[in-house]
């Protein structure tokens, strides 16, 4: 009997232990984040062959060091589109003031639809990271892999991107043995000299990549803290704090647009090129200044509200300068830098080369648009012109106005103040007034 009872009490015991070990392991598997390693080989495998290498295009002049040790790989987002990012990333910028780099500001590219790029050979330091710091480490270029994914720090990244940047972290924590807390945001290791803003080394000096979330890229835990500003080496920058290291961990806040507002300021969309000759100010009047111009000739404390931050811009502010309500997609500036969130909305028009005529719900991506296609943002229509409608039937007291824009048969885009004799308007011209009326 005595015997029996023991046995019994035994198995029990036994029976439980098993019970729990086996819930914990349960609750572990539900609780972790996918792994990049989720990947099977021949996907990998796939995922390599599909690289498009554009090693060739590299500036011959870009001094190729061998890095002796990696330890991170950080993620940037571009401020571009894919055309100016691979010519940018590949050849360098060339700055206003006669400045210019030779290019190698990363290993790697990927396009909003997935498409990865390899900029140069892995082996080579790549001059991506700057002014950086992380947990003591500085002038992280030198022992990093730098990934740029196509878009804005304000803006979403795609599905395919994430799914594009998981296979290649995959394949590059293989090849260095990194683990998930060694993958990186630009803006986390960034830091800045003391400025108007802080009086200490500080962090903020870039936005970039501030919208990348980590579960989406199937890496699983990372830093919950930033290791130099609890070391008392940097001030912390609260946005990014919040970011980062808040309640949210490691899920980016996207800021809705890169316009100017009372929360969104210059220092939180352009971080240390606030006041640089490369980034743009559009104020809602036309008007447009550089960076480097506005501490002089407008003053930081009296930039209007609603304000275009346009950011890596190096052509002519004449080439930037659109006709009143007539935005243009030209080198630098995509639809999201125009439109923002508004891109794909049916009050969005766009106007291509070609002579079609689409609305922002017929778009697929911002980034997929091309040089020169014009775009009117918050308008409705078309409304044609016709022998019994006329513009006056159309648009009403407004017909005449700068913001109600025509369309005309020969592909000319006219606004309302332009057309000095109505009654020669042809049968066919299109009309599109602001959505508000």
């Amino acid at each position: 009997m005595y015997i029996y009872l023991a046995m019994h009490w035994l198995w029990l015991h036994i029976r439980k232990s098993f019970l729990l070990a086996a819930l914990c392991c349960l609750c572990t598997g539900l609780a972790a984040p996918s792994p990049a390693t989720a990947f099977s080989r021949a996907e990998r495998d796939r995922f390599q062959r599909a690289i498009i290498d554009y090693r060739s295009r590299l500036d011959p002049r870009y001094n190729k060091i061998k890095r002796k040790h990696t330890h991170y790989i950080i993620v940037h987002t571009s401020e571009l589109g894919l055309d100016t990012t691979l010519r940018v990333i590949s050849k360098g910028k060339r700055f206003r003031n006669g400045r210019r780099t030779y290019g190698g500001h990363a290993h790697y590219v990927i396009a909003r639809n997935g498409r990865t790029y390899r900029i140069m050979d892995k082996q080579w330091i790549a001059d991506h990271a700057g002014t950086s710091m992380w947990d003591g480490r500085t002038d992280l270029s030198r022992v990093s892999i730098g990934i740029e994914l196509v878009g804005y720090h304000y803006a979403p990244i795609t599905d395919q991107q994430y799914r594009s940047i998981g296979m290649l972290i995959d394949i590059l924590q293989g090849v260095y043995n990194l683990d998930d807390r060694e993958v990186l945001t630009h803006s986390q290791v960034a830091y800045g000299r003391p400025n108007r803003w802080h009086k200490r080394d500080h962090r903020g000096r870039k936005r970039c990549a501030k919208s990348f979330e980590w579960a989406k890229a199937g890496l699983g835990s990372s830093w919950r803290y930033d290791p130099d500003v609890r070391a008392g080496r940097l001030v912390a920058d609260s946005q990014l704090a919040n970011v980062y290291y808040g309640r949210r961990t490691m899920t980016a806040a996207v800021e809705e647009t890169n316009v100017l507002s009372k929360r969104n300021t210059a220092w939180l969309i352009a971080g240390e090129d606030f006041n640089s000759s490369s980034t743009v100010y559009q104020f809602p009047d036309g008007r447009m200044y550089t960076g480097d111009q506005i501490g002089e000739q407008v003053g930081w404390d009296r930039i209007p509200a609603q304000t275009l931050v346009l950011l890596n811009q190096t052509g002519s502010l004449v080439e930037l300068k659109g006709e009143g309500p007539v935005k243009t997609i030209a080198d630098g500036i995509t639809a999201w830098s125009l439109a923002g969130r508004s891109y794909n909305h049916n009050t969005t028009i766009y106007f291509l080369p070609s002579g079609r005529i689409k609305n922002g719900s017929m778009i697929s991506d911002w980034d997929d648009l091309p040089v020169s296609t014009l775009l009117i943002i918050g308008y409705k229509g078309p409304f044609p012109v016709r022998k019994d409608r006329s513009a006056f039937r159309i648009a009403g007291a407004k017909y005449k106005d700068p913001q109600t824009i025509y369309y005309l048969p020969t592909n000319q885009i006219l606004r309302g103040s332009q057309i000095k004799d109505f009654s020669c308007l042809q049968a066919g011209t299109l009309v599109f007034i602001p959505a508000r009326l």
